[in-house]
């Protein structure tokens, strides 16, 4: 069964986790060898069509998606690229006077461009993911103002991964605009680019100039990045399977049922429900990354250790870093920089100070970019919310870091010190946690009843030993599959808490006798076959992002 399906109802496959016996002990076998097998000059071919096959896998006929977008980009980069090249051949003939002029008329036209490709992209994305949500909002409206039309409710099937091939499809048309790359004539290259087969499902969402060129001229399979490949696969598959998939059941039971339990059991379902998304996304980011490894693909990090950062701003530089890039270089930069929002400024800075005064225009753009964040996610208003929540934390942390330091400064309160960045650390993971219960809730309605329980019953229920005992009853897990997730998520602490101190565990492991490095990674093998979430009893999880 492919995955697809009506919008907010896709159907599962075997095909659509990196961490399926299919994919895994399947798929990616048949696909290496293969590709060791085919010259050198036809393995980007050969990765052209696997990422093609398994697209269709897990798509089916929703593939002519990501047909269309990648004929639609090459059309508009082309085009782009005559306007510039006339606008040059152009510019070299006319005036010295007239050339202000002529370059002005030439980027007007190019901006038109831009302007109908990005309306076709998003205009295509609005319409199939949002349009339900839109329509029953507005049939909300006309029945709290008793018109009488109820509009009909439409329902489309929804292709996996549209959101972020859209985005890198966007993000090639944008830098050609901007001279970053030039047109590609090759549609070959820009369909590997778009469609390659690990990042397709939940990203990371990468520009042109960083895979398009790699993934064309992919060369042999090296015996160092079939074993670092490998072994940052089976990093991912831990995390995934052994803690996300295990906490999975206790999250839906309390999310769905939380007006039977406490304050302290709705707060242990949101640390649970931020443990479970971290480990899903940031492991099947270490699968994509270890797949492409193995074909000698660099692709880009998209978690740094997010919960060791100091500040709910710095927290989303570390987590789901491509996107977070893509909407600062292609949103937030766009709107700081047009002309009057620099007039406004320069004006706010004479007004209200150096400081206040770039913030109250970064604020206008930070809106924009968080209201896009959270509806990108997905069509609720708890999403909305969740990104209107993220933007008053991190325009409330600005607007006090001068007061915070000066009054550092005063009790001589040295911000460095490792209890004041602990400090800082908990206070942004407990933020960060409230968040995540706004997005994971059932509803708006329910995050905040969700939220209310929690604070006004936190203390008095803890601890709930009876509360939990029924969790784990109804789920059918026990104390053992909660020490499982404890020492499994210290051991994902330790490794990156070494990768914080700027040490590779797996380049200290390369340095070791091939019988340690063997054994460790046998290990690893045997610990994930013996406590992973699978088999009978537990229902095949996709990954979360893919939804998104």
């Amino acid at each position: 069964m492919r995955l697809s399906g009506f919008l907010g109802a896709g159907s599962a496959t075997s095909m659509t986790s990196f961490f399926s016996w299919t994919f895994f002990m399947v798929f990616i076998p048949l696909c290496v060898i293969s590709y060791t097998l085919v010259p050198n000059k036809l393995k980007k071919y050969h990765l052209l069509l696997a990422s093609y096959v398994f697209y269709w896998l897990v798509s089916g006929e929703l593939i002519i998606y990501l047909l269309l977008s990648t004929v639609s980009i090459r059309c508009f980069g082309l085009w782009l690229d005559r306007m510039q090249s006339k606008m040059k051949s152009t510019f070299s003939t006319v005036p010295k006077e007239k050339k202000k002029e002529t370059k002005k008329r030439y980027i007007k036209k190019q901006r038109l461009i831009i302007l109908l490709a990005v309306f076709l992209h998003i205009g295509g994305l609005l319409f199939l993911k949002y349009s339900a949500f839109f329509t029953f909002n507005i049939n909300k409206l006309f029945e709290h103002f008793n018109i009488p039309v109820v509009l009909a409710i439409p329902r489309y099937l929804l292709p996996i991964g549209i959101s972020f091939f859209t985005l890198q499809a966007l993000s090639y048309i944008l830098d050609v605009y901007h001279g970053v790359i030039k047109a590609d004539r090759n549609i070959g290259r820009l369909a590997l680019f778009l469609g390659f087969f690990p990042q397709i499902v939940e990203g990371p969402i990468c520009r042109y100039s960083q895979t398009a060129e790699q993934l064309w001229n992919a060369g042999p399979v090296k015996y160092e990045n079939l074993t670092f490949g490998l072994q940052r696969f089976l990093f991912g598959m831990l995390k995934k399977l052994v803690i996300a998939d295990r906490l999975s059941p206790i999250v839906i039971e309390i999310f769905d049922k939380y007006n039977e339990y406490s304050g302290a059991i709705i707060a242990l379902g949101a640390v649970s429900y931020t443990i479970q998304l971290y480990m899903d996304f940031s492991g099947s980011m270490d699968a994509v990354i270890g797949i492409a490894q193995i074909f000698g693909i660099r692709m880009p990090e998209n978690f740094e250790r997010p919960f060791f950062s100091r500040s709910i701003s710095e927290f989303w530089k570390r987590w789901h870093i491509t996107l977070g890039t893509w909407l600062k270089d292609y949103l937030f930069y766009p709107i700081v920089t047009a002309g009057k929002m620099k007039k406004l400024t320069a004006s706010a800075r004479k007004k209200i100070g150096n400081h206040f005064g770039p913030l109250l225009a970064g604020s206008i753009a930070l809106f924009c970019v968080w209201f896009c964040n959270g509806l990108w996610h997905g069509s609720g208003w708890n999403y909305i919310f969740f990104g209107m929540y993220h933007l008053v934390l991190i325009l409330s942390g600005s607007a006090i870091t001068p007061a915070v330091n000066k009054i550092n400064n005063q009790l001589h309160i040295n911000a460095d010190s490792f209890l004041y960045r602990l400090m800082q650390m908990v206070r942004t993971s407990v933020l960060v946690v409230i968040g995540e219960l706004f997005f994971r809730a059932n509803g708006l309605r329910n995050g905040f009843a969700m939220f209310g329980k929690m604070v006004t019953g936190l203390l008095p229920s803890l601890p709930d030993k009876q509360g939990l005992i029924n969790v784990l009853i109804r789920t059918g897990r026990n104390s053992k599959d909660l020490i499982i997730v404890a020492v499994t998520l210290a051991a994902v602490f330790a490794v990156s808490v070494l990768n914080e101190k700027r040490i590779s565990v797996r380049d200290e492991l390369a340095k070791r006798k091939i019988l340690i490095r063997w054994a460790v990674f046998y290990l690893l093998i045997v610990y994930i076959i013996i406590f992973g979430a699978y088999g009978a009893g537990y229902k095949p999880i996709d990954p979360l992002y893919a939804q998104f």
